[in-house]
């Protein structure tokens, strides 16, 4: 059985974080943890508690499901629903515009 790579789930934490324009101290505040804590997740100098994971992934708008998805066998499903909980959240306009970039892509 191969280890769980906290790394990786410290390094996509950091991404998603980043990616939405979320600072570290608004992430440790919804977490209820230290911003040094936040920090040394992203940097792999600890491992990522089970209950904080939860309130992390609360605070940045995503699954536990996609934040691991990386640990997974088969990740296509992980994916395909993070892609629907991500779209439901954009307005119509949006999602006539995904909908024009995936015609375009196929």
């Amino acid at each position: 059985m191969k280890e769980i790579d906290f790394e990786k789930i410290g390094r996509k934490l950091k991404e998603i974080r980043i990616s939405k324009g979320l600072t570290q101290e608004y992430v440790a505040n919804v977490a209820d943890v230290n911003t040094s804590h936040i920090s040394n997740i992203e940097n792999n100098r600890v491992r990522i508690s089970l209950p904080t994971l939860v309130h992390v992934c609360n605070a940045l708008s995503v699954t536990i499901d996609y934040v691991l998805s990386d640990e997974y066998l088969d990740t296509s499903s992980v994916l395909d629903d993070e892609i629907l909980r991500q779209l439901q959240l954009c307005p119509v306009k949006t999602k006539k515009q995904i909908l024009q970039i995936i015609q375009i892509l196929q």
